[in-house]
Parts: C-alpha cells; structure tokens; sequence
C-alpha cells in the first residue's frame, strides 16, 4: 500500500498548532489539493465526519472521513473514503524545544480498477507530499 510521511517543525506552542490543524476543515488553508472540507457531524472527536473535495489530477474528488483516533495534542487520525481509494491520515504532535514538530503520514489503498494505477501513485505521491508539507510548515508558521 503506499503511502508517505513528512515531518514539519514550527517555532509555535503545541495547543496552537493541535487546535488548528485537529479543525481538518483548515485543509482548505494548508492541503494544496483541498477544494472545500465541511464538518458534517460531530465535535471533532471520534467519530466527526467530514466531507472533502480535492482536486487531483485535473478533476475533483469526493472523500468522506470520519475521526478515528483523538488524543489531544499528541495523534488525530482519519480513514477517508474516496470510493475507489481509501485512505488513512495520521497526524503525531510533539512537543520540541522551541515549538512542535508535526509528523503527516497518509496511506492510500486503491480497489477495484484504480488498483491498476498503483504503480504510478509513488512518484505522484512524492511530489504531493512535498508540495502539503510546505504549505503547512508556512500556514503553522504564521499561526
């Protein structure tokens, strides 16, 4: 299954950077793909539902996830539906001696006919990582 991690550190307090990205409809702010993330349930704990649209490869797609795991301040994790592909998305807070480091780990499971395209997802992967991995470290910076 692939999937990619990046690691981002911010000279910015741990509660800051936890109250702004455990809100997952900032996405619009800081996840360069997301069109539009809406909470559709809940308070942001376990079991909140969001509704995502990403722009991917020139065409937009729904995800629905839903809140897995809340351990405030230290791990938020959410398993994403996007019919063909699931995904889980783990954030890791930690405190540092300046601020707080954030690590991102996405894993992407393709079924059904998009299974054919998994070889390609590495690469394209890598370059999405990257790009969401700057624009969170300028976003929490500014916090």
């Amino acid at each position: 299954m692939p999937s990619v991690e990046r690691t981002v550190t911010v000279d910015q307090p741990l509660e800051k950077v936890w109250t702004y990205l455990s809100d997952f409809t900032t996405t619009e702010q800081w996840d360069p793909p997301t069109v539009s993330t809406v909470r559709t349930s809940g308070d942001g704990g376990v079991g909140t539902t969001y509704t995502n649209v990403s722009k991917l490869l020139g065409h937009e797609t729904e995800v629905k996830y839903v809140v897995t795991e809340h351990l405030v301040n230290e791990r938020l994790q959410l398993a994403g539906d996007a019919g063909s592909l699931d995904l889980l998305d783990t954030m890791t807070f930690a405190r540092t001696a300046t601020g707080t480091s954030v690590t991102y780990h996405a894993e992407f499971s393709p079924h059904g006919a998009a299974k054919l395209a998994e070889p390609l997802l590495p690469v394209a992967l890598k370059v999405l990582a990257d790009k969401v991995a700057a624009s969170m470290q300028e976003r929490l910076a500014a916090l």
